[in-house]
C-alpha cells in the first residue's frame, strides 16, 4: 500500500507543478485493470495418469479458474506450435502470415546468396530483419499493428514482463532501434551486457499521453506504420527506466520479498531472463499494477526444466536438466508456483484488484510433449510417492548425415531445428524442382531408431506429416516475404529433435545400428512445435466482469487467435484491423454480449463453429489437408504430388471466400452490435461443411 499513496501524493505534486497527471482509463464493463499471464508448457492435462497435471496441482490457480470463470478446455495453439507464434498469436488475433512470424522460435530467411539464415523471431515489435523487412510484417508489407494501442488510445498505461516482442528482446538491435547506435544504453551493453540484459530486456511500461508513469525515463514510443497514426505517445523500456518510476524508493521484489534479479555474482537487480518463475512474474505485475498501470501482460516459464535453489526457491538439489512428470524438483516447483498465485490473489485482494473489477485471462503457449519410458515406482503420483525415470530424453539426430547416410543426397539445406523442421534448400529451388521434390520424397521415407520406445531395436517412421507452400497457405503460413517461406516442413514423430549440421563428415551408422545416427538426450525431454494433439490442444481461463463463472468448457474449439477479440469486446475497446480469431460469447454475460450476439447467440455459435473448423490451423480441415492430402502429395510421385497439390489450392481458395464472409459477420455482431443475416449465416455454415467433407 505505501506505493500506492507514494503515486497519490506524487500525481498531487504533479498538478501543482501543472505537469501531466494519471491519464485516464476507459474500458468497458466496469473492467478497471487487466491481467494477462501466459505459461510456458504449464498443462491442464495430466501426463502420467496417476500424476496430478501441472494445473492441479497449482490449485490457487485452478479453483479461481474453474470456480469463477470460465475454462476453455478445448483451446489449441496455431502451428507451427512454438512460443513465439504462439505469444503473439494471443497478443494479435491473427495468425503468424499476418505478422511475420508463422514458424517457431527462429525465422529461416533466404539471404541474397541463397543460403537460409535463421535469426531469432523475438525481437522488439519495430525491428527490421537484414532484407530491410519489418521483422513483425503484415500483409501490407509493414510493422504489424501493435497489441498496446487501443489501450493507451484508450488513456491506460500497458506493462510487459517477459512477454514476446513488447518489450526488448536483446541489447543488441533493440537498443539501437529505440535508443540509437551511439546512445548510453548501447554503450553500456558494450561495456557490461550482462547489466544491460539486467537494465533493459524483458521489461517495459507503454504510456498513454498523459500518463504520469512516463513523466520521466520515457522515451519515444514510435509505430510509423500504425493505422489511424500513433503519434506523441511515450514509453519505458527496460527496469532500468521503469523502477524508477514504479517503486523509487526501492528495487522491485518477487512475492516472496527477494529482488528481481539476474544470476550474476553480484546479482544485477532488473530482469532474470526470459524464463522468470511465477514468483517473479507476479511480483512485478503486481507492482505495476499497484503503481498505477491497469493493463499487465506476464509470461512465466514452465515447471518441467531444473531451476535449481536459487531460481525455484524450493529446497531441491538435482543434477538433472530437466524432470520427469511426478519427479521430486518438478512437484516442488509447482508447488512454489501455487503458492506465488496464493500470494499474489491475497496482495491484489487488498489493493482492492479483484474478479469484481479486474479481467484475468490466463493461458499456456502450447503444451510439451514427454519423451521418457515408464515411471517407477508404477504406482507412482509424484507428491506422495515420487517418479523416477531410467530413460527419458528427447531422440536427436543431425538430418545432414541422416539422409546422406540413408539416401545418398547431399543437397544442401538448412533446418529450422525443431521436432517439426522447416526445410530451406540452399539456391531455395521451385516446388516442382527435383532437388526440393526428391527431399520431399525421401523426408517422407525417412527412418529413425528411438531410444525410449525402441527397445527392440528396429526403426520407426520418423515422418507424421509434410507441408510444401501450398499446405502452408492453407495453415496461414505464408508471409508477405517470399524470403521467409521454407520449400517444405517435416512435421515428426514427436519424440524425435532434429536439425542440419551442413557437414556430412564420415556419415553414421545406418538407423538399427547400436552406433546410431538417433540418440537420447537426456537433458531436454520435452518437445513442442509439432502437430500432435498432446502439444497443440491446450487451456484457457478468463475471469472477470461480463465473464460467465461457468467453469470447464469442452465443448467449444477455440485458439489463441480467439483470446484478442474476447478481451478488446469485454474491454470495449476495437482494433484497426480484422481478426482470424472471434470473440467467445460463450463465456459472456448477456450484458456484455451486446444485443446482436444476443439475439443471434444459437446462430453464431453454428457459424462460429463451422468457421473455426475450415480456418483454424488445427481446425478439420486444416488437420485433415496436412496430415491426408499434403502428406501423401509430398512424399507421391509426381503425377500425385500435381494433382492433390491443385487440390489443396482450391481447397484454399474456397475456404478463403468463405471464410472471409464468416469472420466479417462474426465481428460486425461482435464488435458493431450489427444484427447478422440469419439465412446467409445458414449458407456459409453449409458451405463450410461442404468443403469439409470434400476433404478425403
Amino acid at each position: 500500500m505505501r506505493r500506492m499513496v507514494f503515486f497519490a501524493a506524487a500525481g498531487l505534486l504533479a498538478a501543482a507543478l501543472g505537469q501531466p497527471a494519471l491519464a485516464d482509463c476507459k474500458l468497458g464493463n466496469g473492467i478497471e485493470h487487466i491481467v494477462f499471464i501466459q505459461f510456458d508448457n504449464v498443462h491442464l492435462r495430466r501426463d502420467i495418469p496417476n500424476v496430478p497435471s501441472d494445473l492441479e496441482q497449482i490449485p490457487n490457480l485452478l479453483h479461481f479458474l474453474e470456480n469463477d470463470g470460465s475454462l476453455f478446455t478445448n483451446h489449441h495453439a496455431p502451428l507451427i506450435s512454438h512460443t513465439a507464434v504462439d505469444i503473439l498469436t494471443s497478443l494479435t488475433g491473427v495468425y503468424g502470415d499476418k505478422f511475420g512470424v508463422p514458424i517457431g522460435n527462429n525465422i529461416g530467411l533466404f539471404e541474397q546468396n541463397g543460403v537460409a539464415s535463421f535469426p531469432s523471431s523475438f525481437a522488439y515489435w519495430t525491428d527490421l530483419m537484414a532484407d530491410g523487412l519489418p521483422q513483425m510484417l503484415d500483409q501490407r508489407g509493414k510493422t504489424a499493428p501493435a497489441p498496446w494501442v487501443p489501450f493507451t488510445r484508450a488513456g491506460c498505461d500497458v506493462g510487459a514482463f517477459s512477454v514476446a516482442n513488447i518489450e526488448f528482446e536483446n541489447v543488441t538491435i533493440d537498443i539501437d532501434t529505440v535508443f540509437g547506435p551511439t546512445s548510453l544504453q548501447h554503450q553500456e551493453a558494450a561495456i557490461d551486457r550482462a547489466k544491460a540484459i539486467a537494465d533493459f530486456e524483458g521489461i517495459a511500461v507503454h504510456c498513454a499521453k498523459g500518463s504520469a508513469s512516463c513523466v520521466k525515463n520515457s522515451a519515444p514510443d514510435i509505430l510509423t506504420d500504425e493505422p489511424g497514426g500513433y503519434s506523441g505517445f511515450t514509453a519505458l523500456f527496460g527496469n532500468a527506466n521503469v523502477q524508477p518510476q514504479l517503486s523509487p524508493q526501492a528495487p522491485i521484489t518477487d512475492l516472496d520479498g527477494t529482488v528481481i534479479a539476474d544470476n550474476s555474482d553480484p546479482p544485477n537487480p532488473g530482469f532474470p531472463g526470459f524464463s522468470p518463475t511465477a514468483s517473479q512474474t507476479l511480483g512485478y505485475l503486481a507492482t505495476m499494477l499497484e503503481a498505477g498501470v491497469p493493463v499487465v501482460y506476464g509470461y512465466i516459464g514452465d515447471a518441467h526444466d531444473n531451476r535449481g535453489p536459487a531460481l525455484s526457491g524450493v529446497p531441491f538439489a538435482s543434477p538433472e536438466k530437466t524432470f520427469g512428470p511426478g519427479e521430486a524438483g518438478y512437484v516442488q516447483q509447482l508447488q512454489a508456483y501455487d503458492k506465488a498465485f496464493g500470494q499474489f490473489f491475497a496482495r491484489l485482494a487488498k489493493d482492492g484488484i479483484t474478479k469484481d473489477n479486474t479481467l484475468f485471462v490466463v493461458t499456456a503457449d502450447e503444451n510439451d510433449h514427454f519423451i521418457g519410458g515408464s515411471p517407477s515406482p508404477a504406482n507412482c503420483d509424484g507428491v506422495t510417492t515420487p517418479c523416477t525415470y531410467a530413460k527419458k530424453g528427447e531422440i536427436a539426430a543431425d538430418l545432414t548425415p541422416v539422409i546422406a547416410t540413408e539416401f545418398g543426397d547431399t543437397t544442401a539445406f538448412g533446418v529450422h531445428f525443431d521436432t517439426a523442421p522447416t526445410f530451406y534448400i540452399n539456391g531455395n529451388p521451385g516446388q516442382t524442382d527435383p532437388r526440393t521434390r526428391k527431399l520431399e520424397q525421401e523426408a517422407g521415407a525417412l527412418l529413425g531408431f528411438d531410444a525410449v520406445d525402441g527397445a527392440d531395436g528396429r526403426a520407426n517412421q520418423v515422418t507424421q506429416a509434410l507441408a510444401d507452400y501450398a499446405e502452408q497457405s492453407l495453415l496461414h503460413m505464408i508471409t508477405a516475404d517470399p524470403n521467409r517461406t521454407p520449400n517444405f516442413i517435416l512435421f515428426a514423430n514427436a519424440d524425435y529433435f532434429l536439425t542440419a549440421s551442413g557437414k556430412i563428415g564420415p556419415g553414421c551408422a545406418p538407423v538399427f545400428n547400436a552406433a546410431s545416427c538417433f540418440s537420447e538426450n537426456p537433458d531436454f525431454a520435452w518437445n513442442h512445435g509439432d502437430f500432435q494433439e498432446d502439444i497443440t490442444k491446450t487451456w484457457l481461463g478468463m475471469v472477470g466482469p461480463g465473464v460467465l463463472s461457468q467453469g470447464p468448457v469442452g465443448s467449444v474449439f477455440s485458439d489463441h487467435a480467439d483470446i484478442r477479440p474476447t478481451m478488446l469486446r469485454l474491454a470495449g475497446l476495437t482494433d484497426d484491423y480484422a481478426h482470424d480469431g472471434r470473440v467467445l460469447f460463450e463465456a459472456l454475460t448477456n450484458r456484455a454480449a451486446g444485443q446482436a450476439l444476443r439475439a443471434h447467440r444459437d446462430t453464431l455459435s453454428d457459424l462460429a463453429a463451422a468457421y473455426k473448423a475450415i480456418n483454424a490451423p488445427l481446425g478439420d480441415l486444416g488437420f485433415l489437408a496436412l496430415t491426408g492430402i499434403s502428406t501423401t502429395a509430398l512424399a507421391g510421385d509426381d503425377t500425385t504430388y500435381s494433382l492433390l497439390e491443385a487440390q489443396i489450392r482450391d481447397i484454399t481458395e474456397k475456404r478463403n471466400q468463405i471464410a472471409g464472409q464468416m469472420i466479417k459477420m462474426l465481428e460486425d455482431a461482435a464488435f458493431n452490435d450489427q444484427p447478422i443475416n440469419e439465412a446467409v449465416a445458414a449458407s456459409l455454415i453449409k458451405q463450410a461443411y461442404e468443403l469439409l467433407a470434400s476433404v478425403p
